[in-house]
């Protein structure tokens, strides 16, 4: 293999590392903000998992963020949490994830 070669598959795998960090970053965040919005409705430990998963699945439903904070705020309305402090939530989330996934 040529050195062009070789910096081309590093790239590539490069590239797929960071692609599947960032789905395991994102994917932790949801399972944290979804444990997060359990306690405002009120859930147990068995409804919080089942919660916090259907959040995680609802991240997968369009590009963005904007599918999981529809969820949300739809969930949290009737508890009083609004849209700004959601997005917060996840900003701060997204950083505590981001440590645990990188810190193993």
């Amino acid at each position: 293999m040529t050195s062009f070669d070789d910096r081309k598959d590093a790239y590539e795998n490069k590239f797929a590392h960071d692609a599947e960090t960032l789905f395991r970053v994102l994917a932790r965040r949801d399972r944290l903000v979804g444990e997060w919005a359990a306690g405002f409705l009120g859930l147990d430990a068995t409804e919080t998992e089942a919660y916090a998963k259907s959040v995680v699945i609802a991240d997968l439903e369009e590009a963005g963020d904007e599918d999981v904070v529809r969820k949300l705020v739809a969930d949290l309305a009737p508890a009083g949490v609004d849209e700004t402090t959601i997005r917060a939530k996840l900003l701060e989330t997204a950083e505590v994830a981001r440590q645990q996934i990188t810190n193993g």
